[in-house]
């Protein structure tokens, strides 16, 4: 451990990719900062502003040697963070110190690059997001066929498969998946509108040609990867577009936050379990137990991402105007907070669906001890075929249900409703008879069909347009 007398972030010690934590870094904003200013200066060059081209090479050359230590005592000095970096920029291009930031605010350089860095998260988003559906998608073929119990109200209820059951949890990421591609693909940049949006200065540096300044802004996108601007703003882009995309990071945790109970619940059933090391520890008191860790995590740091994405909810309904900065300090913690827990989270769910233990003999004993209860329909009808009356039948089989139920509550034996109605003449039946009817697979209804429906017609071309990031798994450190 580096730093062990004050506070670190867990996300960073423990939970995030470095990836992700690089996005949301100091020197990912500051060397962004530097390439919306080369942006800025050449557009300004290209449509006739004092700008030359020696310039832009100079600013080009220099966006990666970031003087910190300059920056920081320059900041001290002025109290302003744009205009240290300005400063420090222009110690190193002293050529191109006088244009720098040339017509701009400091939402310029503030928010573009906090709008790039949310592309540019997403996008890892997106990719680990793709890797959990593909895991769950190779499972769900896989089990496509294996009876196991269903439920409704945590009370067992018609069968289904385990690769139904998994088809529930790829819909809802494919859902979220859906959300945060719209939001990938609608995401604008603020471009150069000004202190209040009215892009004043800009109407002064190009004499009122308006052609030019949208020029400008069109120029400045396409550089840093974007086809548009957003339409108007005030100093700001809207707060709205940071509460559109975390309450999608917000969806992924809800999604992901199913997926993990629904192991956990299941892995105490012991049906299914998460992947485990050979030396992992449990408990430091029962050293049986195989807690659902990494399952317990993946719900623990969803319960935060869904509760920090209020946040910016907030954040958005209280801004004054053109722009105020009580955002700020709120915005730089929840935003990039949201996006490291959603790393955390896909990181794990990529380990746990890449790994997911099935115990086939456990899930067909639970569902034979259940059957049954559920065959009696059959049952019943099966012998008002053979003549038998179906109220009489349906009010036996509910004596015998009642019975076999206390016998399974009450003094913890087995299931004996199959013996009892084999033993009683009204219904006609025999052992062999029953035995055919007892077959799980026959109680499932469409669940087969429904998993390979389902993967062949939603799953697989997203598969298939995304070959080329599949594949990607990650090991559990800690």
């Amino acid at each position: 451990m580096n730093n062990t007398n004050s506070y670190e972030s867990p996300f960073c010690t423990r939970y995030a990719s470095e990836e992700m934590q690089y996005i949301f870094s100091a020197d990912k904003k500051f060397t962004t900062w530097r390439k919306l200013w080369v942006a800025l200066a050449r557009a300004e060059m290209k449509l006739g502003l004092p700008v030359t081209e020696a310039q832009v090479n100079q600013l080009e050359e220099h966006i990666n040697d970031i003087d910190y230590d300059m920056a920081a005592e320059r900041e001290k000095f002025v109290r302003h963070d744009v205009m240290a970096h300005v400063y420090t920029y222009g110690v190193v291009c002293p050529d191109a110190a006088g244009i720098i930031h040339l017509g701009a605010t400091s939402c310029y350089v503030g928010d573009n690059t906090d709008i790039i860095i949310m592309r540019d998260a997403l996008n890892v988003v997106h990719r680990k997001l793709i890797n959990v559906i593909a895991n769950l998608s190779e499972f769900a073929m896989k089990y496509k066929a294996m009876p196991c119990l269903a439920y409704t109200h945590l009370q067992p209820a018609q069968l289904t498969t385990i690769g139904k059951r998994a088809t529930l949890w790829m819909n809802e990421l494919l859902m979220d998946l859906n959300d945060l591609e719209f939001r990938i693909e609608n995401l604008k940049l603020l471009g150069s509108k000004g202190t209040t949006g009215t892009q004043a200065s800009f109407m002064e540096l190009f004499e009122g040609d308006t052609a030019k300044i949208k020029e400008l802004e069109r120029m400045i996108a396409n550089e840093m990867g974007f086809d548009s601007v957003v339409p108007v703003s005030g100093q700001t882009y809207s707060r709205k577009i940071d509460s559109q995309v975390l309450s999608v990071l917000s969806g992924i945790a809800q999604s992901a936050s199913k997926f993990s109970n629904d192991m956990r619940i299941l892995q105490s059933f012991k049906e299914m379990e998460e992947p485990r090391e050979s030396k992992q520890i449990g408990s430091s008191a029962m050293a049986y137990k195989r807690n659902p860790m990494r399952c317990e995590r993946i719900t623990s740091l969803a319960r935060y991402v869904m509760i920090d994405s209020l946040n910016p909810a907030f954040t958005a309904g209280t801004q004054w105007f053109e722009r105020t900065l009580d955002d700020s300090a709120n915005k730089r913690i929840s935003v990039a907070e949201a996006f490291l827990g959603v790393d955390a989270i896909l990181n794990i769910m990529m380990n746990v669906t890449d790994g997911l233990v099935v115990y086939p003999e456990v899930v067909r004993q639970r569902v034979m001890n259940e059957l049954p209860f559920m065959a009696t329909e059959n049952i019943m009808m099966d012998a008002v075929k053979k003549g038998g009356n179906r109220q009489e039948l349906h009010e036996k089989i509910r004596e015998y249900s009642m019975t076999a139920g206390e016998l399974v509550k009450v003094y913890g034996k087995e299931n004996n409703l199959c013996e009892l109605i084999i033993n009683d003449p009204m219904f006609m039946i025999t052992k062999e008879e029953m035995d055919a009817i007892l077959k799980p697979e026959s109680f499932t209804g469409r669940s087969e069909q429904q998993v390979e429906e389902f993967v062949a017609e939603y799953i697989q071309p997203i598969l298939e347009a995304n070959k080329d990031i599949l594949g990607e798994n990650f090991e559990m450190k800690n």
